[in-house]
């Protein structure tokens, strides 16, 4: 493929709700332009887009596709994002690297979630927005009907600008309103027809001339006046309504049948804005300032790094959009994160699986680079004499955390290395060790999320993991104080080892142990105070209940006796350990549960819901209100963590994916009674194991 400059370039990030046809009609499109020589199906397994083995027996995409076509003279960057919510990583990573977004929704559907979801992305990154109806060629598909719940939601920005003419069910014809002309299908090809006398065509061009005039006084002040609109001056004022973020066009279209994708292929050529109308980007210099970067081939150089693979063929492949500059192998990869430079891999193109060689990346372009290892999704190449950081990919933050149980012994290592190569791919994915608690923890957006990680797992690293519910980081404290003798007397033979403390325990606000002397007359010297302290450090990381550390704690030693031959500092170590056992028992040790500050986002209808689950989960309410998103409501709580395993496979079962939250730790508090009893009942039975 040819190089081509910016403002013959358009990336459109294709997003929209799982099953509502995205892979197909980017298979259309694929197709139609001779990118590819046949159609590819997902239900046979041979799309370009989905060709990922477990995309392919799962039948969805699961990861952000990268596809380039040429149509009129134009070069179309294809990010196919995945539509379920695990994945929803994908979504961001297509955005990042996009000029518009292309929202793919099914005719007879309602207002799907996961158009909501595409529309709050693209409009976080300020890009502009296409919407595809497809599958018009289904029996009973209502095409108006989705038209007018986009509207409902979107308002007045949308626009149609090609709609299906029904007769009986089924379609007769596209109607482009732009051009006022309609066109009939058969087997891909269109032949131009008269346009349908049907009043229902007529009041939507209405609509698309409204929104058209609305964006340019002079067309405002025609349209008022009754006169017609020419074509250039409706294409015009589309194209600037677009561009400005003031029309959101709408096109019916069939992936399957190939109807009406033509038309919305030429509309990304004429409408969708290119990298070079698109505006500067934002970034920062090395001082920390605020810098604009434009879309010049000549400018300085700025990439960014927005998604990652591990191939197992190439090694590691890097996909960039070169914001400015120009990227070839003879450039050096200067990354802005680490201040170290690469070698700049090979370059290539790639569509689905299949790869070319090239020999440049130009600015607004997007493209390949191979074998960086260095270079890491969300990073910036740049020039190391002219240091410029663009601003990352967004992610959403991991929602479920699972304790990973490695199948085979011995194999935690190849795990880890496993998942550390994931995380690369996947940003979305986190992988810990809990130092407390002795569990790998692995994060991710959802149960299936998880699921392909450890699909992954097995596949491409030969290991094998369950995942179980994390254990619970409690604590231990006391509530009343006591005054207890610890002694330790050893004789074997040879010098013995003596240490005999008093010490007396008391709870504090605190966390950490506080210690203090009162002893008076030397009943212990103090060069043996330090071992004192070193051995209760020691015995509070285990509480007498169920192992936990104990926290809360005051020790005074008071008092104690030594043995000028047989005391040392390991004997009153000894000692305070055993004042420590001895005192615990008698100081009324409770279980202290983590409560963490719960933060959920759902809309209006569901509150109540997540309100009652919340308290079933022991939560207390502390507040509600409006959030920034639109029909959304804020609800702030305090629950115990123990209780939030599943609390995000909850929200989003309730909420149909819409709801999202965050939760951190806020302090510990006295578990109840039978809580309590529950956790050393299972700490006791861990010790037996």
């Amino acid at each position: 493929m040819k190089s081509y400059d910016a403002k013959n370039i358009r990336n459109i990030a294709i997003a929209g709700h799982t099953g509502k046809g995205k892979t197909t009609l980017a298979e259309a499109m694929l197709f139609l332009a001779k990118a590819t020589d046949r159609l590819g199906k997902v239900s046979d397994g041979n799309t370009v887009m989905d060709f990922d083995p477990e995309e392919k027996k799962r039948q969805c995409s699961l990861s952000t596709a990268f596809a380039p076509l040429e149509w009129r003279d134009t070069k179309i960057n294809l990010l196919d994002a995945p539509g379920k919510f695990d994945f929803e990583g994908g979504v961001y990573e297509a955005m990042r690297a996009a000029e518009c977004a292309l929202i793919v929704t099914s005719a007879g559907s309602d207002f799907d979630v996961g158009a909501e979801k595409a529309i709050k992305a693209a409009d976080k990154r300020g890009i502009a927005k296409f919407f595809a109806i497809t599958k018009i060629d289904a029996e009973n598909r209502d095409f108006f009907k989705t038209f007018e719940a986009l509207k409902q939601e979107v308002g007045s920005k949308l626009c149609p600008v090609v709609i299906p003419h029904m007769v009986n069910g089924k379609v007769e014809s596209y109607v482009n309103l732009c051009s006022n002309k309609a066109f009939k299908y058969s087997n891909g090809k269109s032949t131009v027809i008269d346009v349908p006398d049907d009043p229902h065509l007529g009041e939507m061009r209405d609509v698309l001339m409204e929104a058209v005039a609305s964006v340019d006084d002079d067309l405002m002040m025609k349209f008022f006046d009754g006169e017609e609109l020419t074509k250039e001056e409706i294409i015009n004022g589309l194209t600037k309504g677009v561009e400005q973020g003031e029309i959101y066009p709408v096109y019916a279209c069939s992936g399957t049948t190939l109807d009406g994708v033509d038309l919305l292929l030429d509309a990304i050529v004429f409408s969708a804005p290119s990298p070079a109308q698109a505006g500067a980007e934002k970034g920062e210099n090395d001082s920390g300032d605020e810098v604009e970067v434009k879309c010049d081939p000549n400018g300085p150089l700025a990439a960014i790094c927005f998604k990652t693979v591990a191939d197992p063929f190439v090694g590691k492949m890097s996909y960039v959009k070169v914001i400015s500059g120009k990227i070839t192998a003879e450039v050096p990869a200067y990354n802005a994160r680490t201040g170290e430079s690469e070698r700049m891999g090979k370059l290539i193109s790639v569509r689905g699986s299949k790869q070319e060689d090239i020999s440049a990346i130009t600015a607004g372009d997007i493209g390949v680079i191979t074998k960086l290892s260095g270079l890491a999704t969300g990073d910036t190449i740049c020039n190391a004499k002219d240091i410029i950081r663009l601003p990352g990919v967004d992610f959403p933050a991991p929602s479920l955390s699972m304790a990973i149980v490695v199948k085979k012994k011995g194999e935690e290592d190849k795990v880890a290395a496993g998942l550390r190569r994931i995380m690369g791919e996947d940003p979305t994915v986190v992988f810990s060790n809990n130092e407390e608690t002795r569990e790998m923890i692995l994060s991710g957006l959802g149960e299936q999320h998880l699921d392909i990680v450890l699909a992954k797992l097995k596949s491409k690293f030969g290991v094998e993991i369950d995942l179980k519910i994390p254990r619970v980081a409690y604590r231990e404290t006391i509530r009343k104080s006591c005054q207890v003798q610890g002694r330790h007397k050893k004789q074997s033979g040879g010098s013995g080892q003596f240490g005999d403390v008093w010490i007396r325990f008391e709870p504090h606000d605190g966390d950490e142990l506080i210690f203090e002397t009162e002893v008076v007359g030397g009943s212990v010297p103090k060069n043996y105070f330090p071992a004192v302290e070193k051995g209760l450090q020691e015995a509070i990381l285990k509480g007498p209940l169920a192992g936990y550390p104990m926290v809360g704690l005051k020790a005074v030693l008071y008092d104690g006796s030594y043995h000028p031959v047989d005391s040392n500092d390991m004997a009153f170590r000894t000692a305070a350990k055993i004042a420590y056992k001895n005192g615990m028992a008698q100081a009324n040790p409770v279980i202290l549960e983590p409560i963490g500050e719960l933060k959920a986002y759902v809309p209006d209808a569901n509150l109540g819901d997540i309100m009652g689950d919340i308290t079933k989960r022991r939560g207390r309410v502390l507040g509600m209100g409006a959030a920034d998103e639109p029909k959304m409501q804020e609800l702030v709580a305090e629950v115990p963590m123990a209780e939030m395993g599943n609390f995000a496979t909850t929200l989003r079962s309730v909420t149909a994916g819409r709801g999202h939250f965050s939760l951190t730790f806020a302090r510990y508090e006295d578990a109840p009674g039978n809580v309590a009893q529950k956790v050393i009942d299972e700490a006791k039975a861990e010790a037996d194991d």
